[in-house]
This record gives structure tokens, sequence and C-alpha cells, in this order.
């Protein structure tokens, strides 16, 4: 029986995005897959029963009465988890970069919950990914360290904000994910240290106290997981999805 409810996935053409509508859609929620590209959120929809298509350009104020009109009943969760553009380490990126990393990740969220404000509900969940380059930072991923740490404070805001109407925020910090936009990281890192992107891989691999990349199946699974009613106990919070990578304490 499918429950009375929507999601709204931001970003959910990615490798990431894709699976984390597709579980949401599994557990019988209605899905808003949101995504710049017409043609490929048409796909994406076409072999996601549950899911509808929203074209929309989060780094646009556009954006919030194309995904409003979408709406037509209360929002369980918004998940935001659009990538940004790999520009190289903070000597070489250009500032445009690091900028429009800022709007897409800090204002696409802010447009994001504008758009579903009206059909928040007691028990809705604000959920963004971030990265673990947010917490950690590195000299050679820019946009993303810059842009993630920044969406760090903004949902505690949100959880401040909304909390009163039991309205929780999340934000979820994975690791490296073993994706094509990973490669590209490594890629950049490689040319910058002049060594090969496998090798940068590898090392990258041996960050993890286990030894591996998370995956995109576990971050799905930790999106649907904040659905039950116990996640209210983590509002305001941080899930650090990183393979045992982060050494500091908190």
């Amino acid at each position: 029986m499918r429950q009375k409810g929507i999601a709204v996935v931001v970003g959910a053409t990615g490798a990431m995005g894709q699976v984390i509508v597709a579980r949401l859609a599994a557990a019988g929620l209605k899905v808003v897959a949101v995504a710049r590209s017409t043609a490929s959120v048409g796909l994406l929809v076409e072999r996601t029963p549950g899911a509808v298509a929203c074209a929309a350009d989060i780094s646009s104020d556009a954006a919030i009465d194309a995904i409003r009109s979408m709406l037509d009943a209360p929002v369980r969760m918004v998940v935001h988890g659009p990538g940004v553009a790999t520009a190289g380490g903070v000597l070489s990126a250009p500032t445009s970069a690091v900028i429009d990393a800022v709007n897409i990740k800090v204002g696409g969220m802010m447009r994001l919950v504008r758009a579903v404000d009206e059909r928040l509900q007691r028990g809705s969940r604000l959920i963004a990914i971030g990265g673990h380059y947010g917490f950690e930072p590195t000299a050679y991923a820019a946009t993303a360290g810059v842009a993630n740490a920044a969406l760090s404070n903004l949902m505690r805001q949100m959880s401040w904000a909304y909390g009163e109407r039991g309205i929780t925020a999340h934000l979820i910090a994975p690791g490296p994910a073993d994706t094509e936009r990973l490669r590209r990281v490594a890629q950049a890192r490689a040319e910058r240290d002049g060594i090969d992107a496998d090798s940068v891989l590898d090392e990258m691999k041996r960050e993890s106290a286990i030894g591996a990349f998370t995956t995109v199946e576990q971050i799905a699974w930790a999106v649907e997981t904040l659905l039950a009613p116990e996640a209210d106990a983590l509002a305001g919070g941080t899930l650090f999805m990183d393979a045992g990578r982060r050494r500091g304490l908190p």
C-alpha cells in the first residue's frame, strides 16, 4: 500500500540520486525527482514506478515555483543531493566555481525548503547530502569542501527554525563514494601530485579504517532510515558515513 506523502529528491539523476529515488519509491512514497535535464529525469521516472519528473535548475529561484507546482500531498521528506563541479584545489580553483558550488548546495537547499514549506507537517524530514571534505579539509577539493562546510551550518540553522513545528533537519556526510565523480576528484589530485589516478584511489581507500569507499546504496539506506519516527532524536545531527575516515573528535 502506498504511503500518503511525497519525497522530493534534488539531484535525482546522479549516481546517488537514482538509488535514493528508487528506494523511496519502493518504500511507498510518491517521489518528485528534480533534475536540470528534462530528458534524463524523464528516463529515470519511466523506469521507476511511483516517481514523477520535475525539470528544474536548483541554482535558480525559478526552481521554487517549479517544485511547488508538483506538490499535491504532504511532504514527508526532502533530499538535497546535487553534485558540484570538480574544479581543483584551493590554489587553482576559479573563485566563480566555489561561489557556484555554495549557491547550488546552500542556496539550493534554501530554495527546496521554501518550495515545500506549506506542505511540511510534524515528522517531516529535511535532509541534505554533504560530504567528508566539509569536515576534513584538503588542498585538492575546494568546491566540495567549502560548500559542504557551509551546508553544515545551514542545516543546524534549519533545525532550530523548523524544530518548533516538529520538523527535523539532518545532514548526511558520506565519505568518498565509488562514483564517476570520485574518479574526477582522484584525477585532479593525481594531476596535482604527478601520479596516476589508480594510485590516488588506492591511497584514498587506505584513508578508511576498513579500507573501503562508501556506496550509494548505503547512503540511500540512511535516507530511508530517517523516515522512522525514532529519527526525531537525530534532529540537527550529522550522520557521518565515511567508512571510518574521520579522526577528529567529535
